[in-house]
């Protein structure tokens, strides 16, 4: 279809049937496998994965004091294209581009987070945090689980679930990736973004410094309104959009200078990128220190979604993974610290990690009981490598250890394959099979 010139559009429907045509729009996503069936996939098998997660979580919550999750106010920020590139072979900035960011990750839970794409690939990201579903694990014929999955599902899984007041916050327009839709499907009440207008309207649409996109100072200080909107507890998800593609904008006084082959010829574009990055890094400590005078539970859970697509000096096939790691750390307020409500700064399993690990990830930050489903996503987290979908060789997943260094499947342990092989089966009878779990595991 690619060399009869089919062009594939994920992220936009409307611009898939303007370029292809609606009846080649239509068939392409009429049917999607979604994901291989396990051999002992049945009815049967699910009655005792949630039996036996229900029991890992009693253990687990022995140690947890907070019970009810909608209590607390708990903030998924994904910031669009970050990641540190000091950390990018053969690419030298003349100074830091995320100084406070960095003390933060030192002072905080944080570490590097596996991305499953270069240079875009943001509402995959997306999918994985809010469902702690692995992408990797999905058919390659499944390319968007937004546009080709969760608008046909009736309310999936998902942590919007676990709050009685739920917001999606997006400074673009709200039909890419369908996100409307999905965000309905998904329970989440209010989408603010740039399309909507009167109660639902962003109420902060300044640009930073003269670039294209809203800024992410805008972004968060329509997430700090609507934080302020309620006394109790809410879930809010934000997608920023300042440091999205392309990397043109010249952004004035821009202090940064980049050096080194690793861009090719995108040096320029790498330049312009560190300066956006530089904002976003001042832009998050002062929303840190604005949250941080609020009389109310709150943690947040920040990270970046994917590299920047202006690396052309790198070839993928050796720096693999380090062009997949971004930043991210999760930060508890002080009011969350101070009554037993956060926790400053874990360091079991945190160095790497993945997008599906971050719920499990908050629900310990914020010493929260688990659910038999959450307990499965703890132990997938703590006790699995990172993983994420592998676009080199023939391995369709990317396993990636502790140390950063990639490993195979044959290189798990037993324990590790049977958790895997429980977290296959939950994922597939939550999605393409018969949901005989779906009314009991995350209960």
């Amino acid at each position: 279809m690619t060399k009869a010139g089919y062009a594939d559009f994920d992220s936009n429907i409307n611009w898939s049937a303007n370029s292809n045509g609606p009846m080649i729009t239509f068939l392409a996503n009429m049917h999607i496998d979604v994901m291989n069936k396990p051999k002992d996939y049945s009815q049967a098998t699910m009655k005792q994965i949630v039996t036996k997660y229900r029991n890992d979580a009693k253990k687990i919550n022995q140690t947890r004091p907070n019970a009810n999750l909608s209590k607390q106010t708990l903030i998924f920020i994904l910031s669009e294209s970050f990641a540190n590139p000091k950390r990018v072979p053969n690419i030298k900035l003349n100074q830091e581009a995320a100084p406070n960011i960095e003390q933060i990750k030192k002072e905080n839970t944080s570490g590097l987070m596996m991305s499953s794409g270069y240079g875009g690939g943001t509402a995959n990201m997306e999918y994985m945090t809010l469902t702690g579903l692995a992408y990797n694990q999905f058919s390659k014929s499944l390319n968007s689980p937004f546009t080709q999955l969760v608008v046909k599902q009736d309310h999936p899984i998902n942590l919007a679930n676990s709050f009685k007041t739920t917001t999606a916050i997006h400074p673009y327009y709200g039909n890419f990736y369908d996100r409307k839709t999905v965000y309905q499907r998904f329970g989440i009440q209010k989408f603010r973004n740039i399309n909507e207008k009167g109660a639902l309207g962003l109420r902060y649409t300044s640009t930073a410094d003269g670039g294209q996109y809203i800024s992410d100072e805008s972004a968060y200080n329509d997430a700090l309104w609507q934080i302020n909107q309620t006394k109790k507890g809410q879930f809010i998800n934000l997608v920023t959009m300042q440091n999205h593609m392309p990397y043109t904008t010249n952004y004035a006084g821009n202090q940064f200078q980049a050096t080194g082959k690793g861009a090719g010829k995108n040096l320029q574009q790498v330049s312009n990128y560190a300066k956006g990055l530089n904002m976003t890094d001042s832009f998050t400590k002062n929303f840190l220190n604005q949250i941080d005078k609020l009389n109310k539970p709150i943690t947040i859970v920040w990270y970046g979604d994917h590299l920047p697509g202006i690396y052309d000096g790198n070839k993928m096939s050796k720096y693999n993974v380090v062009q997949h790691e971004t930043d991210y750390f999760v930060y508890s307020n002080k009011y969350a610290l101070k009554h037993n409500y956060g926790t400053k700064k874990l360091s079991d399993s945190t160095k790497i990690t993945d997008p599906n690990g971050f719920i499990p990830l908050a629900l310990k930050q914020m010493k929260q009981k688990v659910t038999p489903y959450y307990a499965l996503l703890t132990r997938v987290q703590e006790d699995l490598p990172a993983m994420a979908r592998n676009s080199v060789g023939t391995n369709e997943s990317l396993y990636v250890n502790e140390k950063g260094q990639q490993v195979s499947a044959n290189e798990l342990s037993k324990k590790q394959r049977e958790i895997l092989h429980d977290y296959r089966l939950v994922q597939y009878d939550l999605t393409a099979g018969k949901g005989y779990s779906k009314a009991t595991i995350n209960k």
